[in-house]
């Protein structure tokens, strides 16, 4: 007579019957963001303003506290970074500032040189009046709380540097081993809280475009531009990704492919520092060592702005086109060098980049009141097509660090990193 108890060391019926049943897959970041993107734009045609207020609401607080977090996500991850990096990470800060800010000047050369050639022969008479402000015809939150950072953008970086330069400089202590509790405490709160409300959050951007109607104005009056905006940002991403992939020894287009996820995002947020998260996992999925992600990613966020270069310098020269002021080349290629400089930390916020533009656009290249209002309103509807592409830049930033670096990395990143955004 046969026995139905199970044997001491044989897995039992209800283990058996979990193990045959095929584990379900999670719904990952990407199919959400481009399901949040999709319904932003189908349900903005027909939800009651009332509903679309509230997902204004919580686009507002989820954005504070972005804000709020910016700074801390830097040096709880750039600081123990550096640290990880060893004595060498001096040498690898300014090769990285270096590298970012060739990138970023030779996009915008590459983008006036195209708008030069192309843009007076196809908007020529193509004079337009003005556009509204987007801030005047964006939906109105219920109610905001504003929750300002422990400090701005620009004194997180250089607090980084210091501290984690210094740690170098030191035995490994207490101080070390606290700057990587807190990057686990900042790996978890985007786990937690940024990676879950993110679909959210870019489904009220999408929303809110869609219900004022200022995308659809601005794309209308600028499609030509649009379009050459899209294939010059294509061809720098090929570009970046074959050097990259030179460095690492991989595929180009596949590591590409890796950065889609980071590329929706930031098509999403408009916000390459809220898209930090995305763009670290992303990167070291393409082979790059965490040490190097965890300090290259977060500081090529802020100061790498190649793709918002790119669309502020062929949209500049459009709007001197369409409007009929002068065209000085000498003026334009000055335009190109100090943005790479003025836009370093600009806000981790959508439209920061030409926020921090405005001053020159004025001061360098004459634009007046209407033509700065005209700009900002033709760059922030369409501001995340730059973003992404900053971004998405950011990951091939760091591949070429990791070959410069390669055999001088001193220790591995903690297990707290590489837990970082699993989900996506």
């Amino acid at each position: 007579m046969t026995s139905s108890s199970s044997s001491p060391g044989s897995p039992s019926p209800a283990a058996e019957a979990s193990a045959a049943t095929p584990r379900r897959r999670r719904f990952g970041l990407l199919p959400r963001i481009l399901l949040a993107i999709v319904l932003g734009i189908l349900l903005g045609l027909v939800m009651p303003e009332a509903l679309a207020r509230v997902f204004t609401t919580f686009n507002g607080l989820f954005s504070a506290f972005l804000g709020f977090l910016i700074p801390l996500i830097i040096v709880g991850l750039v600081t123990p970074a550096i640290a990880e990096l060893g004595r060498g990470a001096g040498r690898m800060l300014a090769a990285t500032a270096g590298l970012a800010y060739t990138s970023t000047v030779l996009c915008g050369l590459f983008a006036l040189a195209v708008a030069m050639l192309v843009l007076p022969g196809l908007l020529d008479g193509a004079g337009i009046s003005s556009l509204d402000n987007p801030e005047d015809t964006a939906l109105a939150a219920y109610f905001e709380i504003e929750i300002p950072p422990v400090f701005e953008v620009m004194t997180a970086l250089i607090l980084a540097f210091c501290l984690g330069i210094g740690l170098t400089l030191i035995p490994r202590g207490a101080l070390q081993e606290s700057f990587e509790q807190l990057r686990t405490i900042v790996v978890r709160t985007i786990e937690a809280v940024i990676i879950p409300l993110l679909p959210i959050y870019i489904f009220g951007m999408f929303l809110g475009l869609t219900l004022n109607g200022q995308i659809w104005a601005v794309i209308g009056t600028f499609l030509v531009v649009v379009l050459l905006v899209f294939a010059m940002t294509l061809i720098v991403l090929l570009v970046q990704y074959t050097i990259a992939g030179w460095a690492m020894g991989r595929n180009p287009l596949r590591m590409l492919w890796t950065m889609l996820p980071a590329y929706a995002t930031a098509l999403g947020t408009s916000s390459s520092a809220a898209t930090i998260p995305v763009t670290l996992e992303c990167t070291k999925r393409n082979g790059v060592p965490a040490p190097v992600a965890g300090f290259v990613v977060p500081l090529a966020a802020t100061i790498h702005l190649a793709g918002s270069t790119l669309k502020i310098t062929t949209f500049a020269v459009a709007i001197m086109v369409v409007t009929g002021m002068p065209l000085d080349i000498g003026a334009l290629i000055g335009f190109v060098f100090m943005l790479g400089v003025v836009m370093v930390a600009a806000p981790g916020v959508p439209g920061g980049a030409i926020m921090a533009a405005a001053g020159i656009l004025s001061s360098m290249l004459g634009f007046d009141e209407a033509a700065v209002g005209l700009m900002i309103a033709a760059y922030i509807a369409i501001d995340s097509f730059g973003t992404a592409t900053n971004v998405t830049g950011d990951g091939a930033i760091a591949a070429v660090m990791a070959r410069l670096s390669r055999g001088r990395i001193e220790a591995a990143a903690g297990p707290a990193e590489e837990a970082a955004v699993r989900g996506i």
